[in-house]
């Protein structure tokens, strides 16, 4: 998942998310008890022995969609504040927004799942899955709850970067100049990100502290304050990450983990961009192949000519912007809008009806999953999921300052995902974490998880963001069961597919593994 936003192949596992405002009844939960601190230093016990006040979500809904989803009173929400620095446990706090349904059945504990992104909201999750999972054994024994990670949706302080007007001039700025003045002007552009970044977010010292390296450990603090003596949790995507990093932290604090969608976090930032590059043309020429055996394909009805046929309808869109209302579909949101539908292939039909409107001059569909994509209202209102990508990425990924790499990732992606090829030429710029004002607190490296207990990893052969490859390695490296979902999608498990989810379940509720090889 790489940190460039001018990469279109950015990794936000946007499940269908809807939210909202719940009318819960005031509750308190008792105090985690010492024994739930784990190996937590002196300094962070008045965290982790805080008492979560629970009650209506209204004021943690920072979308329409959560305004709409939260009004059920089957939920409650609450914030967990946590040292803003881990190094200095007596300065600035951060809130973290955290979203609960209650189990139904005699319980077990907490499940505590996050959708991905970075920047995706964990409280937003759980409405969108609670409504497949109404009979679920796993609703029944666990409460199913989502946290906003720091910097995201409802926490605080929140990483904010552009206003909604900038995010209108943002989409309508296409970066495909390989001139020195046109690297010069991505650069000053990028640099400006990275600046405003930091002044609309609170400086310097909370862009350094909104990491995975916090989050895992804020993670735990949330595990205890739950009352919970071991971690039990599901993590989509970037969501693997932020499991795994607690792997390595807490790896005796460990009930169960299934990281679905998964990161290898041995792996460098320019391969995995290049990688995922390569999944999502996997996914297109999937998408492809299916467009041509029905009737009106716009993309026609041969396969082997679906990208040159995609190309030829997008590129002109690069000088030519097409208009939409009072606002215009850029090559940019042509691009993002085809890979939000290729995210699944319930939304196939919908790219099809997407190019099939640009052929013909309408530019009203690809917009509109474009707007998806970036988290953008009806009332042209923008969430920050996609600011709080480029901040985390920046903290967690390797910091590329050397213009000649930059020029090899660009080449290879061109090369691994022809249907997003400009075809101008590779453009070296730098990108935002280039200017960003403090060093990332992650590298790639080999987990290191002694006394971690056995984990499921879920891999999907056709995932375009997260391919499978990283799943196979993630579930060697944590020395976990590995289950192979076969088909194109990212991301299964909760979903509605039952071979998934019996497994999942069984692992959740009775720590039982599938065996090895297993596939669904």
């Amino acid at each position: 998942m790489s940190p460039r936003t001018r990469s279109t192949a950015l990794a936000v596992a946007l499940l269908a998310v809807a939210a909202a405002l719940a009318a819960c009844s005031q509750s308190t939960s008792g105090s985690a008890s010492p024994d739930l601190t784990g190996s937590a230093s002196p300094a962070l016990e008045k965290f982790y022995d805080q008492q979560l006040s629970w009650g209506p979500c209204e004021s943690y809904a920072t979308t329409d969609d959560d305004r709409k989803a939260y009004a059920d009173a089957k939920f409650d929400c609450a914030r967990l504040e946590v040292p803003l620095d881990y190094a200095e446990p007596d300065g600035p706090t951060a809130k973290i927004g955290v979203l609960r349904q209650k189990a139904s059945g005699q319980k077990i504990g907490s499940l505590l799942v996050n959708p991905g992104g970075p920047g995706a909201s964990g409280m937003s999750l759980v409405p969108s899955l609670s409504g497949g999972l109404t009979h679920s054994p796993v609703t029944q024994r666990f409460d199913l709850v989502g946290f906003d990670p720091r910097g995201v949706g409802s926490s605080t302080p929140t990483i904010d970067c552009l206003t909604d007007a900038d995010w209108a001039v943002q989409r309508s700025t296409v970066y495909v100049d390989p001139s020195p003045a046109g690297v010069a002007k991505e650069e000053a552009d990028n640099k400006q990100y990275a600046q405003r970044c930091t002044q609309r977010s609170g400086g310097a010292d909370v862009l350094e502290n909104m990491g995975t390296r916090d989050v895992a450990k804020d993670l735990d603090i949330l595990r205890a304050a739950l009352g919970d003596q071991k971690l039990t949790y599901v993590g989509y995507s970037y969501g693997t990450r932020i499991g795994t990093q607690y792997a390595e932290d807490f790896p005796q604090n460990v009930r169960a983990l299934v990281l679905d969608g998964a990161l290898d976090p041995t792996e460098s930032t320019v391969d995995r961009t290049v990688k995922q590059n390569a999944g999502f043309q996997q996914a297109f020429d999937a998408y492809a192949a299916d467009c041509a055996k029905k009737p009106n394909c716009p993309l026609g009805t041969d396969p082997s000519q679906a990208t040159a046929r995609f190309q030829a309808l997008t590129r002109p869109l690069i000088d030519k912007p097409l208009a939409v209302g009072n606002r215009t579909l850029s090559y940019t949101d042509a691009q993002i809008g085809t890979i939000q539908a290729l995210y699944a292939q319930d939304f196939w039909p919908y790219l099809s009806q997407g190019i099939s409107g640009l052929a013909a001059g309408d530019g009203r569909l690809l917009l509109a999953l474009a707007d998806i994509y970036y988290g953008r209202s009806q009332s042209g209102v923008y969430s920050n999921t996609n600011e709080a990508f480029t901040a985390i990425s920046c903290e967690d990924e390797q910091r590329i300052t050397d213009r000649a790499v930059i020029a090899d990732e660009d080449r290879r992606g061109n090369a691994a995902a022809p249907f997003l090829d400009d075809g101008r030429g590779v453009v070296a710029a730098l990108d935002p974490c280039a200017f960003w004002p403090v060093p990332p607190t992650s590298q790639p490296h080999v987990p290191q998880v002694h006394g971690l207990p056995p984990t499921l990893v879920i891999s999907t052969t056709g995932d375009p963001a997260t391919p499978y490859q990283a799943g196979v390695d993630l579930a060697k490296a944590l020395k976990g069961s590995l289950l192979t979902f076969q088909g194109t999608q990212h991301t299964v498990a909760l979903q509605g597919k039952a071979c998934v989810d019996d497994i999942v379940g069984s692992y959740l509720i009775d720590l039982k593994l599938p065996a090895e090889g297993a596939k669904c």
